[in-house]
């Protein structure tokens, strides 16, 4: 099956769904890696947008890649409640931890506010880090 037939069958499938451009776009992304230009003129076409609607909208959320990054990611969480436990004293181990071979992203809540500074790794939490676990963490993936 071609990419754009790929595109066009997840498109398909929420076809008369209310609020179907971002449930589309997490399974482009989950099945692609990213939303790639071509997905986005498909996206469009199939529900009637302009591909600046659908950009817009790829470039905002944190969620979606526009190019495939095939390091392991992990998320840590920087809002306000991380902060207050400390995550930006811990953000120079994490950033040395990880090198190029990983890919730190910065979210905002994970919401587990009361027991950070917290990750995620895939589906995995990770919670009450200190300079040693997120090393240990990053180290792991």
């Amino acid at each position: 099956m071609s990419t754009v037939a790929r595109i066009e069958e997840i498109c398909s499938a929420h076809a008369g769904r209310k609020g179907s451009l971002l449930p589309i776009l997490h399974d482009l992304q989950a099945e692609f890696g990213c939303i790639s230009e071509e997905a986005e003129r498909v996206v469009a076409d199939a529900l009637n947008l302009s591909r600046a609607e659908v950009h817009g909208v790829v470039s905002f959320y944190h969620d979606f890649e526009q190019a495939p990054d095939e390091r392991p990611q992990v998320q840590i969480c920087r809002a306000e409640a991380c902060k207050a436990r400390g995550v930006e004293a811990l953000m120079p181990e994490a950033e040395a931890s990880a090198g190029k071979r990983v890919r730190l992203q910065t979210v905002y809540c994970l919401g587990l506010c009361s027991v950070g500074p917290n990750a995620r790794v895939g589906d995995a939490m990770h919670s009450r880090l200190d300079r040693a676990s997120i090393k240990q963490l990053i180290e792991a993936v």
